[in-house]
């Protein structure tokens, strides 16, 4: 079995989620890393591509989380069905995403904050639910930047620019940001957001 290493704030899988791993030569975060990045790349690919439609709905982000995901977990785009160390418990899951969904959509249409801040409320939300066994933040950044470009019309976030995903003062800066916006406070996540 693989034993993996986490970057601070990272999400440890569970034993039954590691041994739901496609690729059984993967014995290290950085080959681990580097297939879900292939992965995520082909899912890049396929956004592009894709027919444009409805992103707000729990099929659209399933199916994001499986493009990103699939080749290399078994259970990419389906909820998590475990305890974790953030986020609502597994039961609840599909009942707070259908509220957050319901939320931005009302945001939108009401114009209830500038749209940064609507992707800004939707990412964290997002963050926090924590939908899926792994690739939470990266999944919900891209959701992010969907719902900018194809909803808000307006230009994805740089996320500032770097890798978030690894440990320096990014990551450190991003998870102050999300611990803020937990309290209300959402001001150094939209500074956080469009930076470079």
């Amino acid at each position: 079995m693989n034993e993996f290493q986490y970057p601070t704030g990272a999400t440890p899988l569970e034993p039954e989620e590691i041994e739901d791993l496609k690729i059984g030569h993967i014995t290290t975060r950085e080959e681990l890393n580097r297939f879900e990045q292939d992965n995520i790349n082909e899912a890049l690919q396929w956004m592009e591509a894709r027919r444009k439609g409805e992103v707000l709905t729990e099929k659209f982000i399933k199916t994001l989380h499986q493009k990103m995901f699939g080749k290399v977990w078994r259970w990419a785009g389906t909820f998590r069905r475990s305890g974790k160390n953030i986020g609502v418990d597994w039961v609840q899951i599909p009942v707070q995403l259908h509220t957050l969904l319901q939320d931005v959509r009302y945001w939108v249409d009401h114009k209830t904050y500038p749209s940064d801040e609507i992707a800004v409320r939707f990412h964290h939300k997002m963050v926090w639910i924590h939908l899926f066994p792994n690739g939470n933040g990266r999944h919900a950044r891209l959701m992010t930047d969907i719902l900018l470009k194809d909803v808000l019309k307006q230009e994805p976030f740089t996320w500032n620019v770097r890798n978030i995903d690894v440990e320096d003062k990014v990551r450190t800066f991003y998870l102050k940001a999300l611990r803020e916006a937990d309290q209300g406070d959402y001001s150094t996540l939209l500074e956080f957001v469009r930076s470079s």
